[in-house]
């Protein structure tokens, strides 16, 4: 049986589509139009490293210019449309999803028991009555606040946590804490009927009643994708799981089998909804703005998938000796229309109001036109904004 073909450049239009980035970026980026971007998205990756912003500011920053940080703290801590768990990493999620997060709840209870009595021993397991008690009686808590004076001083890093910042973890993992807010980075734990009643009192679906919606979920926002991608999606359902539900979606007729074109010119076989084909033709192409993407960007979380479809190679560097990094320590993609042609090396000096540009690097092929490096400027401009910059800097030899 043949299958249908999905050419190269098809494949990354539906693909940037899903991401939202196949339109022009606009809208309000707060409120209603930013808790839809973050539902279609599926959820916006944490992350605490903030050369220029924080990741999940960026990310949706690049689909709404108008966004700004204070928007998405008033959506999780004010009106709770939104929660913050696990995926593949810590994520911000819309709270309609909650429900089905007691599948992910469950299995790192199994998962981490076993993993963290290796890694803790079981000094966490004596605390975790005592933070649980802790938390219902005098309410949201850092895990500072409940150190030992014997503990002062310790290290916060993952490898020499106290006993309760393991039992905190612990519970926020396995869903009986969730994070009420944050001040800074610093998260505060809170009881889930607390935070977010009518989330926590919804029933509770069955196991595969979540893995259906975790499939769904999945190939819907990702336009077409393997049985592994489907499972790394969510990071949820296992591999095998996801392969079962794709054989018995494309059997049911709610899916059909496609070759994927890749830059190469290579054919990969994944799974799309009926009519996929046509879909992709249908849209229109990207826009030619230029937009500067966190590395942890939905559309380059994959890597190698980034490769295949668009031929960018990225990897992050930060673990890398300074000596041997390629780039630098914490580059961003460029995208432009359906093309990612390069990378920036840029951090904000916030006490100096200045947003400072290091290195542009062009993919090959992609030459530093006159109207390009424009569109770049406007770019940094309205970053710079967004960071609470007044100025963009430029090293002396920053375009080679």
């Amino acid at each position: 049986m043949s299958r249908p073909v999905l050419d190269n450049r098809a494949a990354r239009r539906l693909f940037l589509h899903r991401h939202l980035l196949g339109d022009a970026p606009k809208g309000p980026g707060k409120g209603e139009d930013l808790l839809r971007l973050i539902t279609s998205l599926g959820f916006v990756q944490v992350d605490s490293v903030s050369t220029v912003e924080r990741a999940h500011h960026m990310i949706l920053f690049a689909r709404r210019p108008a966004y700004r940080p204070k928007a998405l703290h008033r959506l999780i801590e004010k009106d709770r449309a939104l929660f913050e768990h696990w995926t593949h990493d810590a994520s911000i999620i819309p709270t309609e999803f909650y429900r089905y997060w007691h599948l992910p709840f469950d299995r790192s209870r199994e998962r981490l028991t076993e993993r963290w009595r290796n890694w803790q021993g079981e000094a966490y397991r004596d605390e975790l009555d005592k933070v649980r008690d802790h938390v219902e009686k005098y309410g949201p808590v850092r895990s500072s606040d409940l150190l030992q004076d014997e503990d002062r001083g310790q290290s916060g890093g993952w490898w020499n946590w106290h006993p309760s910042k393991a039992a905190l973890e612990f519970l926020w993992r396995t869903g009986e804490l969730v994070i009420a807010k944050r001040q800074g980075f610093q998260k505060f734990y809170d009881l889930p009927e607390r935070a977010y009643p009518v989330a926590h009192a919804e029933p509770k679906p069955t196991e595969a009643e979540a893995v259906d919606w975790f499939c769904n979920a999945a190939l819907d926002r990702l336009g077409f994708a393997t049985s592994g991608e489907i499972a790394a999606f969510w990071a949820t359902v296992s591999p095998a799981e996801a392969k079962d539900w794709a054989a018995r979606t494309v059997a049911e007729g709610r899916a059909e089998e496609v070759l994927v074109e890749c830059v190469d010119g290579s054919k990969r076989r994944s799974i799309a909804r009926p009519g996929v084909v046509a879909e992709a033709a249908a849209l229109p192409d990207p826009p030619g703005r230029l937009r500067i993407l966190s590395p942890f960007d939905p559309a380059l979380r994959d890597r190698n998938r980034a490769e295949r479809l668009f031929g960018f190679h990225y990897r992050i560097e930060i673990f890398v000796p300074a000596a041997k990094r390629k780039y630098g320590y914490y580059v961003f993609p460029i995208l432009e229309g359906d093309r990612l042609i390069g990378r920036i090396d840029m951090k904000a000096d916030r006490p100096a109001s200045v947003l400072n540009v290091t290195r542009l690097w062009l993919e090959p092929g992609t030459r530093p036109a006159k109207a390009r490096i424009s569109k770049l400027r406007s770019e940094l401009d309205r970053m710079a904004r967004l960071v609470d910059c007044t100025r963009v800097a430029f090293a002396d030899d920053w375009l080679r």
